[in-house]
């Protein structure tokens, strides 16, 4: 039991250091392609290792969707076009600032998803988590304007590509929360049919905007400047992230497996430091008010499963006796 639980930690801080070292890693890719292309490519490549491990390990039979691939189909375009195509175009669009905000709008995401969960299911959160929220949001704040509200406001260079990366993480968030439905197939199975269609669309999107001359087939020179970037970006924050937080999320528990999410923006951080990247006082300050709102809110919620399995335990007890 105990090494299980090691194998799922291992598991979710790999694909959590991976999330937090590709948006850098893409940063610098992006100086020789464009986000779309390099989307594509990247994702393309994982759809083909998903496919060919999950013929060997399970069989023809698990490419058949039972009756599920409309929903397939739309959870894995949340993940595999809105999100992966938005974050990095919005990224990309905003330049080297675009590392830190693509990060720490990731790290939003434990609390994005209790306030969809709010909105569309009416399951209000408790106060001290709602608090939580307010906080992490003012920390992500500090990073995208870099404490300069207004100025924020009036440039719409930053506006729009923060959108865009808001809209990314809410597609992967749909996607995290949509997964329970399949809660009967393996991970494996999920991720590669989910990835195979949504990668699908993207190459649909990319091949319009192709025709239409927004975006441009990489050259040679283009591939071979950007295969180191690709070859990390496929094998790490693609394939091993993808599959093992899945993995590690079924060991440890989403509660436990959360707590990892904290190493995306100290990646980062950390990564863009090492690369020479401009890192401000908003930069850290938001990052440290992220992390410290998803340790307590996590910490909360154990308190309060404890004290009600507590009280679960003294009710049972006292109808024994």
């Amino acid at each position: 039991m105990r090494n299980n639980v090691v194998w799922g930690a291992f598991l979710c801080f790999i694909a959590a250091v991976s999330w937090g070292a590709m948006f850098p890693v893409a940063h610098a890719a992006f100086k020789h392609i464009d986000p779309f292309y390099f989307t594509i490519i990247r994702y393309g490549a994982v759809t083909i290792l998903l496919v060919a491990i999950l013929f060997w390990k399970e069989g023809k039979q698990a490419f058949r969707f039972e009756g599920k691939g409309l929903k397939l189909w739309v959870l894995g375009t949340m993940a595999f076009t809105v999100y992966n195509l938005f974050i990095f175009w919005g990224e990309d669009l905003m330049g080297e600032s675009g590392v830190m905000v693509a990060s720490i709008m990731e790290s939003l995401m434990p609390m994005i998803s209790i306030v969809i969960v709010w909105m569309f299911f009416n399951k209000r959160p408790h106060s001290f988590t709602f608090i939580c929220v307010l906080v992490s949001l003012i920390g992500a704040m500090f990073v995208i304007t870099k404490g300069d509200i207004q100025a924020f406001l009036g440039a719409t260079d930053a506006v729009i590509p923060s959108i865009l990366i808001f809209i990314a993480v809410i597609g992967w968030v749909i996607y995290t929360m949509g997964g329970r439905e399949f809660s009967s197939w393996s991970v494996l199975r999920y991720s590669t049919l989910s990835c195979l269609l949504g990668t699908v669309t993207a190459v649909v999107i990319v091949a319009v905007a192709t025709l239409f001359g927004y975006v441009s087939i990489p050259t040679e020179e283009e591939m071979i400047a950007t295969s180191p970037h690709l070859l990390f970006m496929i094998v790490f924050p693609g394939l091993i992230a993808l599959l093992g937080w899945n993995i590690g999320v079924s060991i440890l528990s989403p509660i436990n497996a959360l707590l990892f999410i904290n190493f995306v923006p100290v990646t980062t951080l950390s990564v863009s430091i090492y690369q020479g990247n401009v890192v401000t006082m908003f930069d850290i300050l938001g990052t440290v008010l992220i992390i410290l709102s998803l340790l307590a809110n996590n910490i909360f919620v154990r308190l309060q499963k404890k004290g009600y399995k507590q009280l679960v335990q003294t009710n049972l007890h006292q109808r024994a006796s």
